[in-house]
Formats: C-alpha cells, sequence, structure tokens
C-alpha cells in the first residue's frame, strides 16, 4: 500500500514539476539576458490558459471532433499568440526603460502584471471558467483496492514537455539564433560590436519564455479543466522560486528546480498535509540557498576588473 501511495505521489510530483519548468524557463532566460526579472510572466501563463479555451471553443464552434488535432492545434495558435504579448511587455514595458536604473523595468512589469489581470477579468469576468475534458482515463497499476495511476492527460503532459524542452534546447545550443542568445548572455556590449542584433534577441527571448509558458498553461488548462484571471500569481511565485533553486539563468536549472518542487509538494502533501505543503517547499528553497547561493546548477557571477 505504501508503495502505491509512493508511486502516486512521484507521478504527480513529476507531472507539476514539468509545469513548473516549463515556466521557469521563461524567468531564466529573460534574466540570463538582460539581468532582470520579468514579473509579468505568472500573468502571461494566465492569458495563454485563456487563449487556449478561446481557441477550443472556436474549433468546437466549426465542427472539429479530431482530438489530437484539436490539441495539436490549440497548443499551437496558443505559443504563437502568447508569444506576441511576450514580444508586446518586452517592447513596451522593458525596451524604453533598457538605459534607466533597474528598478524602473521592475515597477513596468508589475504594473504590466496588473494591468493583464484587469484586462482578462474585464473581458473574461471574474467567476472561475473551464473547458471540457478532451482525454480521461488513465493507466492503473496494482490491485483494485491499492493501485497507483497515471492519467492519459498526465501522460500527454509529459510528452509535450520533453518535445517542448528538447525544441528548445536544439535551438539554443544548435542554430545560429541560439547562439546569439548565448552570445548576448555572456556579454551584451561584446555582441552588439560583433554585429548580433541585441534588441532583437531580447524580444526574442521574450517570446521563446512566452511561449513555453504558453504549453504549460495550455496542458495545466485541459488537465484541471478549470482557471480564472488570478492563477498566474500563485504559479509565477512557485515557478521563479523553481529558477532560483535550479540556478536562475540556467536552462537545465530550472527544468531541475521545477521538478524538485513538484515532487516536494506532492510527497508533503500525500504524506504530512496539502495546507503546509507550500510552506515545506520554500523552506527547503531556503535551506538550499543556504548552502547554494546561487542555486543547484547556477554559477556565480564573476566581475573583471
Amino acid at each position: 500500500m505504501d508503495f502505491y501511495i509512493l508511486a502516486q505521489q512521484l507521478v504527480n510530483g513529476i507531472t507539476l514539476g514539468t509545469i513548473y519548468g516549463l515556466i521557469a524557463v521563461g524567468y531564466t532566460m529573460v534574466y540570463g539576458v538582460i539581468r532582470m526579472i520579468n514579473f509579468a510572466h505568472g500573468d502571461v501563463y494566465m492569458v495563454s490558459a485563456y487563449i487556449a479555451a478561446i481557441t477550443l471553443a472556436v474549433l468546437s464552434f466549426f465542427g472539429v471532433q479530431s482530438v489530437p488535432f484539436a490539441l495539436v492545434s490549440v497548443l499551437v495558435i496558443t505559443c504563437f499568440v502568447t508569444g506576441v504579448y511576450g514580444w508586446a511587455i518586452e517592447r513596451v514595458a522593458y525596451s524604453p526603460l533598457r538605459g534607466s536604473t533597474k528598478l524602473a523595468p521592475l515597477i513596468s512589469a508589475i504594473g504590466i502584471s496588473l494591468m493583464l489581470q484587469s484586462y482578462v477579468q474585464i473581458a473574461q469576468g471574474a467567476r472561475d471558467q473551464g473547458v471540457p475534458i478532451l482525454i480521461s482515463g488513465a493507466f492503473r497499476f496494482g490491485t483494485e483496492k491499492d493501485f497507483a495511476q497515471i492519467t492519459y492527460m498526465q501522460v500527454v503532459i509529459l510528452l509535450a514537455s520533453i518535445i517542448a524542452m528538447a525544441i528548445l534546447t536544439y535551438v539554443i545550443n544548435h542554430t545560429q539564433i541560439g547562439r546569439q542568445c548565448r552570445a548576448t548572455q555572456q556579454n551584451r556590449a561584446i555582441s552588439a560590436v560583433l554585429g548580433v542584433n541585441t534588441d532583437r534577441i531580447i524580444s526574442t527571448v521574450f517570446v521563446i519564455g512566452a511561449s513555453t509558458a504558453a504549453v504549460g498553461g495550455t496542458l495545466v488548462t485541459f488537465n484541471y479543466g478549470s482557471f480564472n484571471f488570478f492563477i498566474g500569481f500563485v504559479m509565477g511565485i512557485k515557478a521563479f522560486t523553481a529558477a532560483v533553486l535550479g540556478g536562475i539563468g540556467s536552462l537545465p536549472g530550472a527544468i531541475l528546480g521545477g521538478l524538485l518542487l513538484g515532487l516536494t509538494e506532492a510527497l508533503f502533501a500525500g504524506y504530512v498535509s496539502t495546507d503546509y505543503k507550500d510552506v515545506f517547499a520554500f523552506a527547503l528553497l531556503i535551506i538550499i540557498l543556504f548552502f547554494r547561493p546561487y542555486g543547484l546548477l547556477g554559477r556565480p557571477e564573476i566581475h573583471k576588473v
């Protein structure tokens, strides 16, 4: 019996952790390039949930019945539209303030966050929204009384997350725009001298971060079936925690931090209490940062003089 409880919590934790990791990627990429935190990122995730629901409703209106086609279409369209939101946020909240103090873009990003919440609340209403369950059923392991299961939707979440991270890894490591992103992260001034359009790269990083958040928002929407205009705050805080835990600025660190946070929450909720799972998760973060101030895979910044 204990084995199946453990197995179930591990499945739940890994599924939740992959979502945290996808959203944390946006934080860590933006920080890696401009050394600032995009505090509107959680609300970009929230907006993607609404875009996914609206896209699904439009496809249903036109009679689309194929579940795989609907899922892929919603995912692609949501990533594209949410990427436009990410580009707009960079153009409005960050680009005009690039030469100012670091505090100004931070306040601007918080303003964008509040604006997105109010905009969605006015446009879609304050009530919880929902989408129909497209994929039901689960793989079960064990007996009729004692068993662990992984739902078909959880399988889709894991596969989609792996594919998204594989594509992102390939783009960053093996394409010209990925090399330019890494060069801009290492030294923006020298990259500009060598011919890299750093303004375009910064906008691209915001688009990529928003798109990965859109993958997470779409998958969570289809998994739980309900959402509201305030879901971005809590998810944004947890994804930011995952990015810091893994080492902000490190893509593998974002995924590792997300998985650790998801597993910690699931195990504590399953064995102790769901009421204090967040307390335990943040306590773990404090303990790890006490011994690893730069996160598990982060590196200390070296300033040359």
